[in-house]
C-alpha cells in the first residue's frame, strides 16, 4: 500500500511540475502595434503576426509601443495553427 501510495504521489508531483513549468509566462519586451483598446485591455499585433491582449493601457489604436509579451503565449498559438 505504501509503495503504491508513493508512486501515485510522485505522479502527481511531476504532473504539477510540469504544468507549472509550462503555464509560466516568459515575459520579453517586443514592439507592438496596437489594434484596439478595449474595456478588457488592449489588444496588440505583435510583428509576426499575433494578436495578444497586454492588459489595461492609455494607448491609441495603430500607435507602435513597447510591450511585455509572453512568448509561451505565441508558441502555444503557433501550435495551434501549424500553417502560419
Amino acid at each position: 500500500m505504501l509503495i503504491i501510495g508513493g508512486v501515485i504521489a510522485a505522479v502527481a508531483i511531476s504532473l504539477f511540475a510540469y504544468l507549472m513549468f509550462y503555464t509560466a509566462p516568459e515575459q520579453i519586451e517586443e514592439r507592438v502595434k496596437v489594434i484596439a483598446n478595449t474595456d478588457e485591455g488592449c489588444i496588440v499585433e505583435t510583428l509576426d503576426g499575433y494578436a495578444i491582449n497586454i492588459g489595461p493601457c492609455d494607448f491609441e489604436s495603430e500607435e507602435y509601443i513597447i510591450a511585455p509579451i509572453d512568448q509561451k503565449l505565441k508558441e502555444r498559438a503557433a501550435a495551434m495553427n501549424p500553417t502560419s
